[in-house]
């Protein structure tokens, strides 16, 4: 069997909004990867800012607020109660939701691992602590 390995759109969309899934409250964890092995210089940081900003306005207003605000459920909100919708509507739309639901999970379980990674990277830059690896 011949099995090629392919990048689709739905499998770099997941990868992204695992990685970078708090984006939308925590844009200094992709700081490290933007800067990471750079110069830093007037065009970086100009457009690592940029990046953040853009990110944060158009993610939180376009995912959050129009999409996400919109799927009311008797007053319950969020991607299970989108979950709850679409299962009652158009029964395609299930998958994404519990595709939705997955990654809300998997980032509820590695963000935890993210924020005290990027602890301990901040404690090499303490002077009095610069051997701890």
């Amino acid at each position: 069997m011949d099995l090629k390995q392919k990048a689709t759109l739905g499998g770099l969309l997941i990868a992204l909004g695992t990685t970078y899934g708090d984006i939308g409250t925590s844009p200094l964890y992709v700081l490290n990867a933007i800067t990471s092995g750079k110069v830093i210089n007037e065009t970086l940081v100009v457009g690592s800012l940029s990046l953040i900003i853009w990110t944060l306005t158009l993610q939180t207003t376009i995912k959050y607020v129009i999409l996400t605000l919109q799927a009311d459920n008797r007053g319950e909100g969020g991607i299970f109660s989108l979950f709850a919708l679409v299962r009652r509507r158009k029964k395609w739309l299930v998958f994404p939701a519990i595709i939705g639901g997955a990654a809300l999970l998997a980032d509820g379980m590695l963000t935890p691992a993210f924020s005290v990674t990027s602890a301990i990277e901040g404690l090499k830059h303490v002077p009095d602590l610069h051997d701890i690896s």
